[in-house]
């Protein structure tokens, strides 16, 4: 027996033992700890992986293969122009208002194509933070002061961090762009309206599909949310006729698709979501078998949920048997939370801060969970530092992020995110405290 090499398998043995052995079953908070983990992970698959997570997956693929690599570098990569870099990659967040989950697979794709570490890590962190409708949402929930910080805040904050880790990873960048620049330059098959139009198409229906519903009956923001469906529906069929004109997919094919779908949305007019999966299983069976751009495109989006999607639920499951669902208690005492985030002190900003990161959000939540806070006594400058955290963090968001760039630099992003959320809240708490 060669201890030098077994003992870690032992080791990982009698852990796993230990900590079956003295499980804490029956005892009410441990029991309800676990009910929550497992209520939280069914939410999470019932509200995101079909309407968020799939369409993401697409449109990732799509990146990988329809994207040509010299554009993803000439836009975003190490050497491109910092300003429209930057300035592209903060301000993505007001198009695709995703939360932290969703946001992985485009980053993956991108990030994989060759973007700079510096506007990649703008993109994740703008993608969650700078949601057009739950800044609103925030203004007239929470009041103006907020809903202007955390707007201001979060783009402040995609293209410091950007720059940040531009600057600590700047020699490994270097060598990126100097292996990108030997690749030959690709002609692209189609021109950029048809490419523009085939990602609009899927972006729309990613972002509507998930719009949620505002904080008034009234106005805008309220009609689209009562039109959503009909919004997805007018970007799907846009997507229908772009398949078969510019990217080969026989109508036949597409009418086997479109014609069931069509039919199950009339049939089933309040469960939209049969139909939308009917459309999007429909679509994966007529192109998963090809062995053109198309079939690229199924194998890139699997590639990436087989990557993703397990990490993401067990990130889920830690993440409701530690703290809970909203409104609910997991092992962590929510008075804890409330207690600890009282005032405007240090330790107040950075708990919000830290807390909010290792928080799951989905889109808009955290405007109701932050207002019940404030009630139990939080102060602004905790409420902003979570704000500014906790939308475009979470613990599952962080498994991924390690799985796609490492350990270091995922220690390194998620770090400076908490520090500058930790240090805006206190001086936003200061002035308007």
């Amino acid at each position: 027996m060669n201890w030098k090499s077994e003992w870690k398998p032992l080791a990982v043995i009698v852990a796993v033992f230990l900590a079956t052995f003295y499980l804490p079953v029956g005892v009410p908070r441990f029991d309800n700890a676990v009910h929550e983990a497992l209520q939280l992970a069914r939410w999470y698959a019932q509200e995101h992986v079909l309407l968020c997570l799939i369409p993401a997956f697409f449109i990732a693929g799509a990146i990988g293969v329809f994207v040509s690599q010299n554009s993803v570098l000439k836009y975003l990569g190490p050497q491109a122009n910092k300003a429209c870099a930057y300035g592209v990659a903060s301000c993505s967040g007001s198009i695709l208002a995703v939360c932290s989950c969703t946001i992985l697979p485009l980053f993956a794709g991108i990030y994989r194509m060759g973007a700079g570490i510096g506007p990649a890590t703008a993109f994740l962190y703008s993608g969650p933070a700078i949601n057009i409708l739950a800044i609103v949402l925030t203004a007239q929930v929470l009041g103006p002061e907020l809903g202007i910080a955390r707007a201001v805040g979060a783009i402040f904050f995609a293209v410091v961090i950007g720059l940040i880790m531009h600057v600590l990873y700047r020699r490994e960048e270097a060598d990126k762009a100097a292996k990108m620049a030997e690749l030959p330059v690709e002609e692209p098959k189609r021109n950029l309206t048809q490419t523009g139009l085939y990602f609009m198409s899927m972006i729309g229906i990613l972002v509507f599909a998930n719009w949620g519903a505002p904080g008034e009956s009234t106005g805008i923001w309220h009609a689209v949310y009562s039109n959503k469906w009909l919004l997805t529906s007018l970007f799907a069929i846009g997507l229908a006729v772009i398949l078969p004109t510019w990217y080969g997919l026989p109508w036949s094919r597409m009418a086997m698709v479109a014609l069931p779908t069509a039919a199950l949305a009339l049939l089933f007019p309040q469960e939209p979501t049969i139909a939308f999966v009917v459309g999007f299983v429909g679509l994966s069976v007529m192109i998963s078998t090809r062995e053109d751009e198309l079939g690229q495109w199924f194998s890139s989006s699997w590639i990436f949920a087989k990557q993703i999607l397990p990490l993401l639920f067990i990130g889920v499951l830690i993440a409701g048997l530690l703290l809970g669902r909203p409104g609910a208690e997991g092992l962590i005492p929510s008075a804890w939370v409330s207690a600890a985030v009282g005032g405007n002190s240090l330790g107040a900003n950075f708990f919000a801060a830290f807390a909010g990161a290792f928080m799951y959000f989905a889109t808009l939540t955290e405007v109701p969970i932050l207002q019940g806070l404030l009630g139990s006594g939080m102060g602004q400058g905790p409420a902003l530092a979570l704000l500014l955290a906790g939308p475009a963090l979470s613990l599952p968001n962080m498994l991924v992020i390690r799985s796609i760039m490492g350990t270091k630099k995922t220690v390194v992003f998620v770090t400076l995110v908490v520090i500058m959320a930790t240090i805006s809240g206190m001086i936003f708490g200061h002035f308007w405290g």
